[in-house]
């Protein structure tokens, strides 16, 4: 018999190719979604990507619910908890975003120690690493955390820090530090496995378009979501991930630098790489809630520490621009442009 690995979010992006290298690798995936209805089309799309689905199953679950954490948990030795909100507007009220985030981080947690899993692995993110800081003139690095005591700390990098903590607070109360294991992503980039195009990819989407005549001065780390799986499945077994974070990027790159990745791949379509003035920006954002909820990245970038994921893989990481590109194709088969 395969070990079993409940894997959180399996419908989303980063939990479909999750599932897809665990799957391939011979576990067996309990795959957890909100309404089963969703899981047919979750299975015929890891079947299309050449996925042996005879060892995928469902369960039912829901961040803000108690109900079937306990059943879900039964002859499971992983947790792969990957289900979380993710969203480019921030909602009016913070708690859309913050309750879900901590509330199913405890449950799926508890739920796990409860069972006695052998390993926990947490997908957090860079924003609960880069964001409040008074300094960015240095690298950041696993050991730095959010400024949550900073008013410009969005609703988005909150509920990330908060749930991660949540987790670290969960396993050491429960004395097994050493059993949970963080992967912090960048913004993640790389081939769609269905048509849900989730969030990163609206950012080669608007590139591709051809409706943004420039781009504002915006920077954003990114890392492929092959790279980002390996570094879950690695972080099951791998001894060194064990009780610690791992930042997951291969960089930081302006819009600019995304057009000009894009341009060569597809020379028929206007990719803007001028850059919009950060007063204009400054402007458009009183009027556009989309920008106003992303200023904090105008003009600053954040430089990371990212060789802890190579060293974890034993291989360089897929460049951005393969990423982004293999991105954008996603989105032109899908018919999503």
């Amino acid at each position: 018999m395969t070990d079993r690995v409940l894997l959180t979010g399996i419908s989303g992006f980063l939990g479909g190719h999750i599932a897809l290298q665990l799957l391939n690798a011979g576990y067996t995936v309990r795959g957890s979604v909100r309404d089963l209805a969703k899981a047919d089309k979750v299975r015929a799309t890891l079947a299309k990507a050449g996925a042996d689905t005879s060892h995928l199953e469902f369960v039912a679950l829901d961040l803000m619910k108690d109900g079937g954490w306990a059943e879900a948990m039964d002859g499971v030795r992983y947790l792969q908890h990957t289900a979380s909100p993710f969203v480019l507007r921030i909602p009016k009220d913070p708690e859309e975003l913050i309750r879900p985030a901590v509330d199913g981080t405890h449950r799926a947690i508890s739920a796990a120690l409860a069972a006695d899993v052998e390993r926990v692995v947490l997908t957090s993110s860079i924003a609960a690493i880069q964001y409040g800081h008074t300094n960015y003139d240095r690298e950041l690095t696993e050991a730095d955390w959010t400024n949550l005591d900073n008013p410009a700390t969005t609703a988005y990098p909150r509920s990330k820090t908060m749930a991660e903590r949540e987790a670290w607070r969960l396993m050491d109360g429960a004395n097994r530090h050493k059993d949970l294991a963080v992967i912090n992503p960048a913004g993640i980039f790389g081939p769609l496995l269905d048509d849900d195009p989730g969030t990163s990819a609206t950012v080669a989407g608007r590139l591709l378009d051809g409706k943004l005549p420039a781009v504002p001065r915006l920077t954003l780390s990114a890392v492929d979501v092959r790279d980002v799986a390996a570094l879950h499945l690695d972080a099951m077994t791998n001894s060194m991930a064990g009780g610690h974070r791992c930042i997951a990027s291969v960089g930081a790159y302006s819009m600019a630098d995304f057009g000009r990745m894009l341009k060569p791949a597809f020379p028929d379509r206007r990719i803007p790489t001028a850059q919009i003035p950060d007063f204009l920006v400054r402007l458009v954002a009183l009027f556009d809630s989309d920008i106003r909820d992303n200023l904090q990245e105008l003009g600053t970038p954040k430089r990371l520490d990212t060789l802890r994921a190579a060293q974890r893989l034993g291989r360089p990481l897929i460049p951005a621009a393969d990423a982004i590109i293999a991105t954008g194709h996603s989105l032109i088969d899908h018919n999503l442009l």
